[in-house]
């Protein structure tokens, strides 16, 4: 595919668009690569295309309410979506202060406007004020104001909604690896980080497991260490975070999630206006019926990725890029 069309090192939802584009005998034109900027064209009609799913569908304003969860949550609470409860803080010193308010609660610590999981510290208990004190510095470093949320319990779910369509559907495993009761877990990462379908900057299917400090910080918290060798059959997680941009597994749910919850994606997505989201879900039970109490809303996000739809990592390929460009008309 790449040799072919000449558009090789691309983000891969971006080469899943132009494909698809080529496919149906629309013009595309390269505006920046290292942008993955394009335009298409097919008779009087043009559009221009950023990332894959940065599109004149969406009006300014939406990304920028996604953007930045505070507001996320006011908006959604207000079509009465559940949504982690927290504070907002605007200085080191006012989060460490409210430490104790915390004290007896899984929290998590993030960024109010960032994407990919950066920035996102998981607090367990037991925890130290130490450990909430580096959480606290870590999100500040990428914001300059930060959220302290109550921690849901369930599994995470990325809902794809591309106009008033819930097109797929994903359960985010954190990155891990599985025991051989043979090698490390360091050597495990190198392991798995040889398939062919994992590599850096959402240019190939999954992303490459990474054994960072936050990797590192993780495992300790289990009371493991990189040498250590897991028995056959354990399986060890990396991190708390269930970003496939950290090197999670996408395991493809959409034919198991009941409607009501891909309904509610859906609302979710209209009511911060925008065409195209990803929205993140925590629900305890996907066989439940929603309600207000087994399920919660706790992102928006306003650039969602194809290509995770497409490749899981278990499961079929749902051809998002086909649902952006009927979206714009073509």
């Amino acid at each position: 595919m790449n040799d072919k069309t000449g558009y090789d090192g691309m983000e891969l939802s971006t080469q899943l668009i132009i494909a698809e584009a080529e496919r149906r005998a629309i013009n595309v034109e390269i505006l920046d690569r290292s942008d993955n900027f394009i335009r298409i064209n097919k008779g009087k009609k043009t559009e221009y295309l950023k990332q894959a799913t940065r599109t004149a569908a969406d009006t300014y304003i939406a990304p920028l309410i996604m953007e930045n969860k505070l507001v996320t949550k006011k908006v959604l609470a207000e079509n009465g979506i559940p949504t982690p409860a927290g504070e907002q803080y605007f200085d080191i010193a006012s989060a460490i202060r409210e430490h104790d308010r915390y004290t007896n609660r899984e929290i998590v610590v993030k960024p109010n406007s960032t994407n990919f999981g950066k920035g996102i510290t998981i607090l367990k208990i037991p925890r130290s004020i130490t450990g909430y004190h580096d959480a606290v510095q870590k999100a500040f470093d990428y914001d300059e104001s930060i959220l302290v949320e109550e921690f849901i319990e369930g599994k995470e779910y990325r809902f794809l909604v591309v106009g008033d369509k819930p097109i797929a559907v994903l359960h985010r495993v954190p990155a891990n690896v599985v025991g051989d009761g043979i090698h490390s877990i360091e050597e495990l990462v190198h392991i798995k980080n040889k398939d062919p379908l994992r590599g850096r900057g959402y240019k190939t299917p999954l992303e490459k497991l990474a054994l960072g400090e936050d990797e590192r910080s993780y495992l300790g918290f289990q009371g493991r260490r990189i040498e250590d060798i897991p028995i056959k059959d354990e399986r060890v997680f990396l991190r708390k975070n269930s970003n496939i941009s950290t090197g999670g597994d996408s395991i493809d749910y959409t034919d198991q999630v009941l409607d009501e919850y891909k309904s509610i994606a859906v609302k979710a997505s209209k009511a911060v206006g925008a065409s195209i989201c990803g929205a993140d879900v925590i629900i305890r039970d996907i066989r439940a019926v929603p309600d207000e109490t087994n399920y919660s809303i706790i992102e928006l996000n306003f650039n969602p990725a194809l290509h995770i739809h497409s490749f899981p990592f278990r499961g079929k390929n749902r051809h998002p890029e086909q649902a952006v460009l009927n979206l714009l008309g073509f």
